[in-house]
């Protein structure tokens, strides 16, 4: 017998391309941000190694690319900033400035 998540559409997010829906799901999934246990590791076809954190919907399975702007952006997640936007909006959730730039 098959498993349920066997099924799943696959999908790579990178920050760009993050919704308040994905966000939220990040932030339910991992309230006090994720551990380095819980991002996994894989090559893409360009044979880069890609971090990422994983949040599963009912019928998909998201791989967010982590960052620091992603941390960030958990961290200061609040509900009501995108009760104006779509949820599946990718202009919602705005990139945050970053005192050092050069670490993502």
């Amino acid at each position: 017998m098959k498993n349920r998540n066997e099924n799943l559409k696959r999908v790579i997010v990178d920050f760009k391309k993050l919704t308040p829906e994905i966000l939220a799901l990040l932030v339910e999934r991992y309230p006090d941000g994720y551990d380095d246990d819980q991002i996994i590791s894989f090559k893409n076809q360009h044979n880069e190694i890609i971090e990422a954190v994983e949040v599963t919907t009912e019928d998909t399975k998201y791989l967010v690319k982590v960052s620091s702007k992603l941390a960030v952006t958990m961290e200061n997640y609040d509900e009501d900033d995108y009760e104006d936007f779509d949820d599946n909006d990718p202009e919602a959730v705005q990139d945050p400035s970053l005192e050092d730039d050069d670490n993502d």
